[in-house]
């Protein structure tokens, strides 16, 4: 099978399991009642009458039947009115989306490269100092709690030394981010716009808020990567075509880099595709603990009692939809990277 027809048999696949999601979740609905679900009906703040809204809406009709009706909503776009934050779920989103986009344009590269060279590392030189420092840093980063963890890095950077302050933008660069005259938006991730509005002052000021919530999410899922690299690495290593390969007199450099990374590395593309579509819900105990204005902190303020169901629904969503294109992206990847996959 060629890649185009691959890549093709791989959509069609996606779309019964987009499906399959968005019925678990709408099931979880049915828990509550038809007065409570009509919130994910509401459009905007104004007086509404919850019985027209049952009935319109077929909220009292068998399941099959409203979630027909809940996802023409949700393909024409509407996912219901945030009464916490007084505008539609899908404004909110659209609004929120480039600050945790930036934030893991940041993360996913440190967690991908670092995890790879420390786990590479460790392998290679296995029961060394090196192998024993990197396991035992990578047990106690996968057990530090992420919201105990942003906390003391707030005590510490913020609170003790006065360097890194929560939220994304000083008070100062906030103003004029917010005039139009002064600032134009293009992406919406401020350390981009910056730069495209020849504005260095505005990017730096946005990068250095972005450091403590990097390293508050970077740790744990390092972690992660880096133990399972390590593994991978050491059964590479074992193979017969790398003892081939060094009875031929290859040098050790040669062996790792040419033979052994290329295979330890197959594995690692689709943990690291599930981790970096991941960190959309690794952001919302980090993006609240430091104030940051995004997807996470929208999601956490919705889940919040009294809980506004439209916001959490909306989120939940979305991170479905997340993971299952990186699962398809992660596939393609593979596939590439491993002919006999889209040969089998």
């Amino acid at each position: 099978m060629g890649m185009r027809a691959y890549i093709i048999r791989r959509i069609i696949l996606m779309i019964p399991t987009l499906i399959g999601t968005t019925l678990l979740i709408f099931a979880v609905t049915q828990l509550l009642t038809p007065e409570q679900r009509a919130a994910l009906y509401v459009t905007e703040r104004t007086a509404v009458n919850i019985g027209e809204i049952i009935e319109k809406y077929h909220l009292r009709d068998p399941f099959y039947v409203q979630y027909g009706v809940w996802m023409q909503q949700v393909l024409s776009g509407n996912l219901g009115w945030s009464k916490k934050f007084n505008a539609p779920v899908l404004k909110m989103i659209l609004q929120r989306a480039p600050a945790s986009i930036e934030l893991g344009m940041y993360c996913a590269p440190v967690i991908i490269i670092t995890g790879i060279i420390l786990g590479k590392k460790a392998a290679v030189h296995k029961d060394k100092a090196i192998d024993h420092i990197t396991r035992a840093t990578s047990i106690i980063g996968w057990s530090l709690p992420s919201f105990w963890l942003g906390i003391l890095l707030l005590a510490i950077f913020y609170s003790g030394l006065g360097l890194f302050e929560p939220g994304r933008l000083s008070d100062a660069a906030n103003a004029i981010v917010m005039d139009p005259t002064k600032f134009k938006v293009y992406t919406g991730m401020y350390t981009i716009d910056g730069l495209l509005n020849g504005n260095l002052w505005i990017t730096f000021d946005a990068f250095k808020h972005l450091i403590l919530p990097i390293i508050s999410l970077t740790i744990q899922i390092i972690a992660l990567m880096v133990r399972v690299m390590r593994s991978n690495m050491l059964e590479v290593l074992s193979k017969g075509y790398i003892t081939a390969a060094r009875a031929k007199g290859l040098t050790q450099k040669e062996v790792i880099d040419k033979h052994a990374t290329k295979n330890a590395l197959i594995p690692i593309v689709t943990l690291a595709g599930m981790l970096t579509a991941g960190l959309l819900n690794g952001v919302v105990i980090t993006e609240y603990v430091f104030n940051y204005p995004g997807l996470g902190k929208f999601a956490a303020t919705c889940a919040l009692p009294p809980s506004d169901l439209p916001g959490v629904l909306g989120f939940t969503l979305l991170a479905a939809f997340m993971f299952v294109t990186a699962n398809l992206i992660v596939d393609l990847i593979y596939a590439y990277l491993d002919p006999r996959i889209r040969l089998g």
